[in-house]
């Protein structure tokens, strides 16, 4: 049985009985393409939560009122990915067995391959959202599949086409973007439709993931990848509520910061901030598989 953690989220100390979400990091970041430091991002995250409130003047709810746990970071072997997926699908199955919900704060955004491999054996039937800069539909970068460059692609490897969707992506090669019209859904630049995808899906299980490079460089610059021509943090803050609040959402994460290259620490806090109004849409949303 999982324990609580002294060095958690704020607010996220519910016991491991009345929890309805468990959060967990993987502070993993071995096959990082251009700069590392994601491995740094769940433990940044976590000290930046006590910047903010409980409270959200958006949502008018509070953390307090929320059955969260915080129950640590993992500890990944660095040298080998296939170790690193194995321990966090075993951390999600755990979660998702006890009828709750996987929230993986990463991290580069290989990671997700772990925990969405875990609600998948669950919930065969999953849909994916996915918020990023770049595609990550990569058959293989530099000869190696299990890469945060071909992330989404492995995920495809099990769901198969029409059940992935993505939002904001301006960045990949060529090969990717064809590959991509004939396989997965992509609105490219932006969050448009996003809506109307949220309504289509209805009460189908969804696996929500957030790349934070989706944001423009200017908002948030401590990341590995920076892509300019990004959303604005209130597009995205809007854009996570609905998709929390509205869809069925069985598991989720939040992934690729990386604090040493932003030494404000304006990064952290829009990082810290966007979970809490994660959490907080989750908490009364619509879902039904728990």
């Amino acid at each position: 049985m999982l324990k609580p953690q002294i060095d958690v989220y704020m607010g996220c100390d519910a016991p491991w009985e009345e929890a309805k979400t468990v959060l967990f990091g993987a502070p993993f970041d071995s096959t990082t393409s251009n700069r590392p430091g994601t491995r740094f991002g769940p433990s940044a995250l976590r000290r930046e939560s006590y910047g903010l409130e409980l409270y959200s003047p958006y949502q008018d709810k509070d953390l307090s009122d929320c059955a969260v746990l915080d129950s640590g970071d993992l500890e990944l072997p660095m040298g080998s990915s296939v170790l690193a997926l194995e321990e966090i699908e075993a951390r999600a199955a755990e979660i998702l067995s006890a009828g709750k919900r996987p929230f993986l704060l990463g991290g580069e955004h290989l990671v997700t391959l772990g925990a969405f491999r875990a609600v998948f054996k669950q919930y065969p039937d999953v849909h994916i959202i996915h918020f990023d800069a770049h595609a990550d539909l990569r058959q293989e970068y530099l000869g190696v599949e299990l890469s945060h460059a071909c992330v989404l692609r492995r995920c495809w490897d099990l769901t198969g086409d029409g059940r992935i969707f993505q939002f904001g992506i301006r960045s990949g090669d060529r090969s990717e973007w064809q590959w991509g019209r004939d396989h997965v859904t992509t609105h490219p630049f932006d969050l448009e439709g996003l809506e109307e995808r949220v309504n289509a899906l209805g009460d189908k299980s969804v696996y929500f993931t957030v790349d934070l490079d989706v944001l423009d460089p200017s908002v948030f610059p401590g990341t590995g990848t920076p892509e300019p021509g990004g959303v604005s943090f209130e597009a995205l803050r809007r854009a996570v509520t609905l998709v929390c609040s509205r869809c069925n959402v069985v598991g989720c994460d939040v992934n690729e910061l990386s604090p040493p290259y932003d030494p404000s620490g304006v990064s952290n806090a829009v990082a810290a901030k966007i979970v809490r109004e994660m959490l907080l849409a989750l908490d009364t949303s619509k879902n039904t598989s728990h």
